[in-house]
């Protein structure tokens, strides 16, 4: 994986890595995508989507942060046709977005609405609050959307007396899904019995 570059901060800091990773695996993009992302901030997850993409729609609401996103985009090397906006969503997402990441829970609902109404397949939210979480996950699932929550945390090492020892970063909740892909997962699904905590039996 290329590294990102990011010389610019945007205070709020950038997806972490490991998380990005775990980001790009779920989105699958390819050069025939239209990756659209809702809080571009330092622009990590753009500049990595505009490697894999075809192309870039970046909607930032705040100009002082899509500035930071322009900066530190043209410090790395991209392939995609990239467009940043400043622009709240949802009324500054494109209508033709094949994939699409929320980076912040700010009018998430509204987001996934017209995720449905222009029929993204591919959907992706990060939040680190649990009871966003949890809120949002009834969000995609009454949207037919919701495919696949995945809570995964990451520790770093440091030395400590001669040992190593680690430092974890906060959780993080990636909700997955999408209008094509959440259908054919609720089919798969369909003759599974369920026990009454809601498991699989």
């Amino acid at each position: 994986m290329a590294h990102v570059s990011l010389p610019n901060d945007a205070k709020a800091g950038p997806t972490k890595p490991e998380v990005r990773a775990v980001l790009q695996r779920k989105l699958a993009l390819d050069s025939t995508d239209h990756f659209a992302e809702v809080g571009s901030c330092t622009g990590a997850v753009t500049i990595e989507a505009a490697r894999r993409a075809g192309r870039v729609t970046a909607l930032e609401r705040k100009p002082e942060r899509l500035a930071v996103t322009r900066e530190n985009l043209a410090a790395n090397e991209t392939t995609a046709d990239v467009e940043l906006r400043e622009a709240e969503a949802p009324e500054g997402l494109p209508a033709d977005a094949d994939a699409l990441f929320l980076g912040g829970s700010r009018n998430y609902e509204a987001v996934l609405d017209r995720a449905v109404e222009t029929g993204v397949d591919r959907v992706v939210m990060n939040v680190s609050r649990l009871e966003v979480a949890g809120a949002a996950t009834e969000a995609f699932r009454e949207r037919g959307l919701l495919d696949d929550v995945v809570q995964f945390q990451v520790s770093h090492g440091y030395e400590l007396a001669g040992a190593t020892s680690f430092e974890s970063d906060n959780p993080v909740y990636m909700l997955v899904g999408g209008v094509d892909g959440a259908e054919d997962d609720a089919t798969d699904r369909s003759d599974e019995e369920v026990a009454t905590d809601g498991g699989k039996r």
